[in-house]
Parts: C-alpha cells; structure tokens; sequence
C-alpha cells in the first residue's frame, strides 16, 4: 500500500471491521490518531515457557492451541451483581491449561477452538489447576499445527494501551502494527537544530519505537522526543501569540507626575508593600509602550491587586484613556464600584460639588440596572466622561461604547473566555487596548506558561502589613458532634464582640437546583454513591436564625436574588447592619468586609482546595485575627477529607494551588475534561514537566523570533495549524 501518511483515513489501512470499532469507542479516524493512542505501559513478558515449567506465582509466556472456550456468569459476592467470566482450556499438544478472562465476553468470537496464540501472565491455581487468570493475549493463527510455531520469535516487550470493552489493547497492537508496516517516513516537525541540541530522536523514530520498542530504554527515549514536542507545539502557538501582540500598536500611556496616581498615592492610609509598587512600576512600563501590554496579574488572597489594578487604571485616565474593568458576578461588580468609588473619594466625583478638580467618574454597568441609570452610565462611557466603568457581561454588549478605552481589566479571568475578551478590546477600532487579567487563584510556573504562556506574568506574594493571621480548622461534624456545637458558640462569641460572620453553603435551595460549588464534580471520588442532598443557603438561614444563632441578625445572599436585592444586602453587611451573612459562593473573591472575623463553611467537603482558600480570605481582612471552620461529614480516610486537612495545614495559596492541582486529571487542568473533548497532550503532564515546557519554551521563541509565519518549517506550521483548528486548542483561549 503505498502513500499512507498521518492524515490517511484508518479505513483504507485495516479495514472497516477494525476501524469502526476504534472510532466508535476512542474517537479514532486517522492513522495519526491511531499511533498518538501511546501505551500506558510496558509489559515484560519473559521467553517462552515450557507447559512441565508452569509453577504456581510464576510470571510466564506460552504460545498454546484453544480447545475449548465458553461464557459462565458469576455473582460478585462483593456486589451481588451479576458478571461474566470466560473460561478457556488451552493445549501445548500434550498438557493443558486453563485461562479466565472477566467482563470480556467478546473473547469467545476471537479465540475460538483452534485458534493459535501467545498467553502471558502469573500461574495461579484455581479448583486445583494451574490457570492464567487475565494474561495478555496476542493471535498468531488458525488451525495450523503447532509445532510451525516452535520456533515463533516472541518479543520481549510488549506495549499496553488504554482500551475499552469493545476494543482490546491486543487489537490496538495488531492494527498499529499492520499500519507501521505501510507508513511512509513522517516529516519531523522539530527543527533540525532544536532536535540535535536536545538529542532527541527523529519524530519518525520516536513514532515507531514508542509501539515497537527493543526494551525500555528506547520505549523512554521515544517518550521523551514526543512529549517534548507536544510541549513545543503549545508553546511555538504562544510564542507566535507573543509577536503578534508585539507588532499591534497601542496608545502610550506614560505616567504622569503630579496626575490622579500621586495623588491617590498620597491619600492612601497606608503603605504599598514592596510587591505592589515592584508590579505597580511593570503596569506602569508597559502602558507607556507604543503596543499593548497583554499582562496577567497573580496574587495571593488580600495581597492587594484591586490597588495595584486601579494605580494602572488612573495613570491611563491621566494619559487620556478610559479604564473597563469587567468582572463575573454582579456582586463582585457592585463591590469593585463601591471600593474604588471610595478608595477615590473626591477624584470619583468629576462634575459634582466637592470634586476634585481633575477629578473622573467611576460607572457601574449591569445586565439588571433601571434604563434610566444605564442610559445615564452609557452616556458618561461614551463621551469620556467617566474614566472608569466596572461591569459584567454587560459591558459585551454592543450598546457599551467608549470615547477612548486605553485599559481592559478582567478580574477572575479564568470565568471569560477569549470571546468575551475580544468583544472588549474590539470596542477600540484603530489601536488595540492595554490589557490586565487578574486572578485571585494562584497558578503554578508550569501551568502559568502554559495556560497562560502568551501574557507576561506578575505576581504578588507579600500581604499589605497589619493584615490579620486567619486560623483554619476542620470540624468533623459526624464523629464528633460537640465541635459543631462549639462552631456556632464561636460565630455567638464573635458577634458579641462587635464582630460579624460568613455561613456559607454548596447550594441555594431551590428543589432541584444543584450545587454551586463549581469544583464538586471533579472531587467526587465516589460517582453514584449515596450522599444526602447538599445543605442550602434557605434551610441553613432557618435554622440558624431559629436553633443555633436565635438573637443574632441573620440574612442571604445568592446568586438568584435581583441585582438591587443583592447590593443591599452587601451594603448592609458592610455597614454592620447584619451580623451573619449566610451565603453561597457569590461572595467567593472580592466581597471586603474588614469586620468579618469568622467563615463557617458547611459540606466543605464539596468544594474544591482554591474555592475553600479564596472563601475563607473573606474574614481576617481588618485588624481580628480570622478564624475559618470546615465543617464536614466526610470520612477521615476520604481523599476529601486529606483536602480539607491541606487547606488547614497551610494559608500558602501557591503551595495550596498545587495540591489542588495534583488532585485534578490533566484536562480538568486544561480545562477541556468538563467540555467532553480529549486533552491534545497526552504524555506531556503540565504539572509535571517543567523542565521539559521551560525547554520548549525558550526553543519556540528562538524558532519563532527568526521565522515568525514559519515560512522555513512547513511540517512545523502544518502541526501548529492543526492544533489551532482543532476544537482540542480551546483550552488555550484562556489566555
């Protein structure tokens, strides 16, 4: 068969009753998709083994004739469900052996009596026989005699793949190897440079070794080579990301002296930590560039990004720009509007009497606002007059114009996506906008450069000084029931000291509204077990108010309330008009309560480690010390409940991220698992590998820098324009 390459239909190469059953169990059409379906394993299985040799714990290899095979159910005595197990009798020409396959009743039509083939497995005794219970098994022929197969050449090494019921890992080798028979020599997207420095094999080498290795040596070589070009793959699309965002032009917006930022610096009743003013002068650099800065901004709970946020904000106003921040929620919206409308004061107050004299307007637009005050706040964006506008998807809308917006702020980025994005900065018709991402949820070097690898990156680490400790303690309300009893007499002792508190809960308590911890699925270690309903901000707010906290001023805060609903009730917290807050994770980042001291979180145990850590940084944020209770009914061994533990034993959000992260399959990382599309890497592990996506990532800005379109590396450009076609690149529009 001549002119077989990747992109070959898999039909025309082993035919429909083998393709079909790979495309229907694992997606898999093309002989490219067919050799990128890499083994998980390597199983050595040993020479061939003399029947009279067979000793029981043994691991042994055996070629043997089928004499008999047949389908007996079984109960599970674990379950009492019923199963099946195939059981086989299999002769050397004088002795016999039995084989036991479990749930493959499919092995009856492919090792029929007299089909010849390979066993490999651990000897066992089973009702006083020796047995091969679920060996490897590979086909060699029909009916033939054995002894044609004496002299049969058994490879040592043999590769395991991930299989399905309908597709067995042997018949992934038999059709892998049937295709590497006809596969023409595979361009190798790698530079020829980039592969000698890194002494790597070639892409086609890699490809045929990693499936037909000589022992384990070569199988880590092949590994190595395509794991590292997965990386350089991603990271060549970045880089290319980087010159592109490079040759845009953008307004300059140096800083000005004497302008609205000296002057907000001088109010501020306190001081900037070293890491904000280190960020503050990078923001600062960049505006005054004449293309856009494309910069994510990272920092711990409460490390103060909002300040250094609107420092870039105001130094854009000074220059003549307009600022848009956007954010996800209408509470987090609301409660940007009012901090910055305060941590302004009379400079927000542009137009008014006791303004300042060069002083902006601050506008908040969203999707539920009055026509009349959102006709008001489009007409001050619109003429320039406000110099900040704070919004929610609203600010997507086409009707949201601006005179001239120099500033995109997107605070939780990992909530939009690229659209969303580019429908802001698009409102800017002849130079592109400055943009600033923030995220309160730490990210780990591997992921930042992936993930993220097209933004430049700031952190902040250090807390503003003064900042309270915040203790974290895990309640186990099903073995020890007193500590509960003590939580709430904790909430009780902390509202009698003038303080305030947060009850927060999975879900609002709608029937049928599910949960919104966003992270619970990907958590749940035990998929179909019974679990009680989780516990609702409305039932929670009824016994409170009823049982735990009778003299206390309760209320709720969700998502389903309408915008005016919401504002008021965070007004009236912050004004010390409510002493506890039960809520969902609408108040997850953002909400500024300084007189907060104490978080009961309720069914902890469903929320994910960065939720719990951004939740409990809502208490602690004044001069009290905070005090965060994880009250959980998840058993002690449970992977749960050793998360809820990490979350106790460190306020590290960095540290926390990782464990996080490290709890999480590669695609929930990548965030394509929820979408039900496959992850495009599959040996690179983002986590992990950061030695191999550092590498990668200084060789595809080299390769890039000297070859921007890569007009020189066709098989190159060829990899990369499949990625980006594929729906399995959408990951990489978070960033």
């Amino acid at each position: 068969m001549a002119g077989v390459s990747l992109d070959t239909k898999l039909t025309g190469v082993v035919g429909g009753r083998s393709s079909d059953p790979l495309r229907k169990s694992l997606d898999i059409q093309t002989v490219g998709d067919l050799l990128t379906h890499y083994p998980r394993a390597l199983q050595d299985i040993g020479e061939l083994s003399d029947f009279l040799q067979l000793e029981d714990g043994d691991h042994v290899t055996v070629i043997a004739k089928v004499l008999t095979v047949v389908n007996k159910p079984y109960k599970v005595k674990a379950t009492g469900r019923q199963a099946q197990r195939t059981e086989l009798s299999v002769t050397d020409g004088q002795r016999e052996l039995s084989l036991a396959f479990f749930q493959q009743p499919w092995r009856v039509k492919h090792l029929r009596p007299g089909t010849i083939a390979m066993f490999s497995g651990n000897v066992s005794v089973f009702k006083g026989r020796r047995q091969l219970a679920h060996p490897i098994c590979e086909t060699l022929g029909f009916g033939a005699d054995l002894d044609e197969f004496a002299e049969h050449e058994v490879p040592r090494w043999v590769p395991i793949y991930p299989a399905t019921a309908a597709v067995s890992s042997e018949k992934i080798r038999g059709c892998i190897t049937q295709t590497l028979l006809v596969l023409e020599d595979v361009p190798d997207p790698l530079p020829d440079d980039v592969r000698r420095s890194h002494r790597l094999l070639t892409y086609d080498e890699a490809l045929r070794a990693i499936h037909q290795p000589a022992d384990p040596r070569e199988f880590e070589r092949a590994k190595d080579r395509l794991r590292f070009d997965e990386a350089f793959v991603l990271q060549t699309v970045l880089a290319q990301r980087r010159q592109q965002t490079l040759a845009l032009s953008a307004a300059p917006r140096p800083r000005r002296e004497g302008g609205l930022v000296t002057r907000f610096d001088a109010q501020l009743p306190f001081v900037l930590t070293a890491g904000q003013r280190d960020v503050g002068s990078q923001l600062s650099a960049d505006l005054a560039r004449a293309h856009p800065m494309h910069r994510l901004l990272q920092g711990e709970v409460g490390s103060g990004k909002t300040v250094v946020a609107l420092r870039a904000m105001l130094q854009v106003i000074d220059a003549g720009g307009q600022a848009a921040l956007l954010a996800p929620t209408e509470v987090l919206a609301a409660q940007h509007h009012r901090s910055i409308t305060t941590m302004l004061g009379p400079m927000a107050e542009a137009g008014m009497l006791g303004g300042d004299a060069e002083a902006t307007r601050v506008e908040l637009i969203t999707g539920s606002m009055s026509t009349s005050r959102r006709k008001e706040s489009l007409l001050n964006a619109l003429s320039g007059v406000a110099g900040i506008t704070v919004g929610t998807h609203a600010l997507l809308e086409e009707t949201v114009q601006f005179a001239e917006l120099g500033l995109v702020v997107v605070d939780e980025q990992h909530r939009f996506g690229v659209e969303q994005r580019a429908a802001l900065t698009g409102k800017v018709k002849d130079m592109s906008p400055h943009v600033l991402v923030m995220t309160a949820t730490p990210i780990p070097r591997t992921v930042a450069m992936t993930v993220f690898g097209d933004l430049d990156v700031s952190t902040l680490r250090e807390l503003p000084a003064g900042r309270a400790p915040i203790q974290t303690s895990v309640v186990p309300a099903a073995e020890r029931p007193a500590w509960l009893d003590r939580a709430w007499q904790r909430v009780r002792e902390e509202v009698g000291k003038g303080q305030q508190a947060y009850v927060v809960c999975p879900r609002i308590g709608d029937q049928g509204l599910e949960p919104t911890a966003a992270d619970e699925a990907a958590y749940d270690e035990e998929p179909g077990a019974s679990r009680r309903p989780p516990l609702a901000v409305v039932d929670v707010a009824a016994e409170v108010s009823s049982r735990h906290l009778a003299e206390v001023r309760v209320d709720v805060l969700h998502g389903r309330l309408p915008a005016d609903g919401k504002d008021q009730v965070m007004r009236r917290f912050t004004a010390g008009d409510i002493d506890v807050l039960v809520a969902t994770t609408v108040i997850e980042v953002g909400v500024d309560v300084p007189n907060a001291s104490v978080m009961v979180v309720l069914d902890a145990d469903r929320f994910g480690v960065s939720q719990l850590h951004q939740l409990r940084g809502r208490v602690g944020r004044g001069s009290v010390a905070g005090l965060c209770l994880l009250v959980t009914e998840a058993d002690p061994e449970s992977p749960s409940r050793q998360r809820l533990d990490g979350v106790a034993a460190t306020s590290d959000g960095f540290e926390l991220a990782r464990l996080d992260l490290e709890s999480r399959r590669e695609g929930d990382v990548l965030g394509v698992s929820q979408s039900g599309r496959r992850s495009s890497l599959k040996l690179l592990s983002v986590l992990r590998d950061e030695e191999v996506i550092a590498a990668a990532r200084t060789a595809a800005d080299e390769v890039v820098s000297r070859d921007p379109e890569l007009d020189q590396h066709p098989a190159l450009a060829a990899v990369v324009a499949s990625l980006l076609a594929s729906e399995q690149a959408s990951y990489l529009e978070k960033s």
